[in-house]
């Protein structure tokens, strides 16, 4: 039997890099998933690869600084099945990074209306059909920039570290409807917008990782499908970090 099969989850930002391997693994393993993300266009496409391989998926934009799209996400699930099983908060606001003294409005808006907020709205949304059936998790998509220092990124460090605390706190108050919520915080994972091989910010990831190299986004996936799955019944409130040792120096 798959891992999740007959497994119902949302994956937010996940019609690229981490949050389309996390919903392309729970596919393989049987979920049915609705892959959101503001790109719309894009995340259609990424369900219908899913379908065209044998999974399960449709898709919704998603901009996760409004709440009524996602309330309209949500509203495709329960409509279809009348439950939610997994949320997969990954989406977050990618801009430009800076110190405290050069930190924009406009980023720390970004960081905090988007990836905080719209974690908070997300969660806020699916609740009310976890808690009925006694049953869900919650996995966010933090970062090790939440647990360890790196330069030049006030804003995005100030919010990936309060995932932490959101995850915990939430994990806190609905353990009592056997509800977890944990937390993935990936190290130097491959995406679209990486430093690439021989630039001097892929040099600095490789020095800081045990196994002196970069992960891909599948890693990642494989964490979240743990954390999704029965073999993770009994942990909540925790930190997964996926970053090849970086927080463990």
């Amino acid at each position: 039997m798959k891992r999740l099969e007959n497994k119902i989850a949302i994956v937010s930002g996940a019609a690229n890099g981490i949050g389309r391997a996390v919903a392309e693994v729970f596919a393989e393993e049987g979920a049915w998933v609705l892959v959101t993300d503001m790109d719309g266009a894009t995340a259609e496409k990424v369900a219908a690869e899913i379908c065209s391989k044998g999974g399960k998926a449709a898709s919704a934009r998603v901009d996760i600084r409004n709440a009524e799209e996602i309330q309209n996400a949500v509203k495709i699930v329960s409509d279809q099945f009348g439950r939610v099983d997994v949320l997969v908060n990954n989406a977050a606001y990618i801009g430009q990074w800076h110190d405290v003294l050069n930190a924009t409005d406009e980023e720390w808006s970004g960081c905090l209306q988007g990836t905080l907020l719209g974690t908070q709205r997300f969660t806020k949304s699916v609740l009310p059909w976890m808690i009925p059936q006694n049953r869900g998790s919650i996995i966010i998509t933090s970062s090790i920039q939440g647990l360890v220092a790196c330069p030049n990124s006030v804003s995005y460090t100030t919010v990936k570290a309060g995932l932490i605390g959101f995850a915990r706190s939430a994990a806190c108050d609905y353990g009592k409807n056997n509800i977890r919520v944990n937390v993935i915080a990936p190290g130097p994972i491959r995406v679209g917008y990486s430093p690439k091989p021989g630039e001097p910010g892929h040099t600095y990831q490789i020095k800081n990782t045990f196994l002196g190299r970069t992960g891909e986004t599948r890693d990642v996936g494989y964490a979240a499908l743990f954390l999704a799955s029965e073999e993770s019944s009994f942990i909540t409130g925790t930190v997964l970090p996926v970053d090849g040792g970086w927080t463990a120096m």
